[in-house]
């Protein structure tokens, strides 16, 4: 028999709460999602002028970070053409996405979940994701 621990209800929303008020900071409306370990959506939220391209993302996003135990940043390094996982981004359904928003939610040095977010730069993405990830202080990157 497994033991699985994961993120609640109440946790995600925590989450998407950081990483709301990171985004309202930058003045980046964002789409933020957060799913569990095995990368099943929990809670999204779509804040005021998000783009809806970013919704997709932001879900695939957290997918992606969840399901590798990697940030998306970092897995757009590996699948650059000559690393080891090239064309990476294409499998599943093109649900690997392999640009920064992406980031796995560890408690106690294991995986319990994971935040993605979308609708800035890469990098203003990945900003946001790891404020949620900080607002909750039993959580890491």
């Amino acid at each position: 028999m497994l033991t699985i621990v994961r993120l609640d209800i109440d946790e995600a929303h925590a989450l998407i709460a950081g990483a709301r008020a990171k985004a309202t900071e930058i003045g980046v409306p964002m789409c933020i999602a957060v799913t569990d370990e095995s990368g099943n959506l929990i809670a999204f939220e779509r804040m005021n002028g998000g783009k809806i391209t970013s919704i997709g993302l932001a879900i695939d996003k957290a997918f992606a970070a969840a399901g590798v135990k990697k940030s998306t940043h970092a897995l757009g390094e590996v699948s650059q053409p000559g690393m080891p996982a090239h064309g990476l981004q294409a499998t599943l359904g093109g649900r690997m996405v392999v640009v920064g928003g992406g980031l796995p939610v560890h408690c106690n040095g294991e995986v319990v979940g994971a935040i993605g977010v979308s609708s800035g730069s890469p990098a203003q993405d990945q900003e946001v994701a790891q404020a949620g990830i900080d607002a909750v202080p039993t959580f890491s990157a």
